[in-house]
Order: C-alpha cells, then sequence, then structure tokens
C-alpha cells in the first residue's frame, strides 16, 4: 500500500520546484524543496513508494525536466491525477516515473488515505473500492520497466 499526498488542480512546475532552486547544482539538493510553496514538509513526510494525487493539469507551465526529477528522486512511486500538461507526462515517462490519469481517485482520497496502484492491469484500490485508470501502452510500460527512456535506449530495445 501506499500513502497519498493529495494536490490540487493546475500543480504548475514551479510550484513542484521553484525556479531559483533550479541554480542547485544537482537533482539530489533539489529535491529538498519540491512543493515548497504548497506543502513546505512535503520532502521530509513522502515516503519511498507514496504517491501523488492531484486534480486537472497537472504539472503545467514550464517544460522544467526537474519537476518530475525530484519526485521520482524522494521516492515518489507515481502520479495519479485527472489530467497532467503534455510535457511534463512525457518528461515524467522519460525519466522513469509513472504518471497516470484516474477521473475517480481524486474525489475518493483524502491526504495520507492508502491505496494500491496497478499499473499493469490499470485499477487502483482503495479502501472501499477498485476504480479504473489508464492502462499505459506495453511501449511506455517497458520504457518505465527500464527506469526512463534513457535506460531503455542504452539496452538496446528499440
Amino acid at each position: 500500500m501506499s500513502r497519498v499526498f493529495k494536490f490540487h488542480n493546475d500543480v504548475d512546475t514551479d510550484q513542484i520546484i521553484a525556479s531559483q532552486y533550479l541554480l542547485l547544482p544537482n537533482i539530489e539538493e533539489m529535491k529538498v524543496y519540491a512543493f515548497e510553496s504548497i506543502d513546505p514538509d512535503f520532502s521530509k513526510k513522502v515516503q519511498e513508494g507514496d504517491i501523488v494525487v492531484a486534480g486537472e493539469n497537472f504539472g503545467c507551465g514550464s517544460s522544467r525536466e526537474q519537476a518530475p526529477s525530484v519526485l521520482k528522486a524522494l521516492g515518489v512511486k507515481a502520479i495519479v491525477a485527472k489530467s497532467f500538461a503534455r510535457i511534463f507526462y512525457r518528461n515524467a515517462i522519460n525519466i522513469g516515473l509513472p504518471v497516470v490519469v484516474s477521473g475517480e481517485l481524486y474525489d475518493k482520497v483524502e491526504q495520507l488515505d492508502e491505496i494500491e496502484l496497478d499499473l499493469s492491469e490499470g485499477v487502483i484500490k482503495t479502501k472501499d473500492e477498485t476504480l479504473p485508470c489508464t492502462k499505459l501502452p506495453p511501449y511506455m510500460q517497458n520504457i518505465l520497466d527500464h527506469g526512463g527512456l534513457i535506460n531503455f535506449l542504452n539496452e538496446g530495445e528499440v
């Protein structure tokens, strides 16, 4: 089971990692500032395997690839949202961070609820029910299984 960290609609990449922290030398140093403007203690509370759940248009704004990278570096297992900004979605898949669309989950969970995400079946289990979510196409799942696009390509799985 994974704990839920719930965020609102239209969370932009500057709210995920503010631009002033992009000057830091690496993702490890940046990750402690994730969601600082929304939840200043997020990086202290989140644990390996937790899931970010959000409303619509998650990851809007600039196309900075550090936004999904800091979440992955903090151990976030996946992001489930009603919808994603297109470039954020692609950047997340490219670094091996699962992003899943679910129109129902946001309204059925609260902060720190526990859920179970089954990417291969395309379902999310809450304490009360099983909800459908995007089942990723095999080629995208293969990229995730390799830890991201670069690893996938380096292993010659074209």
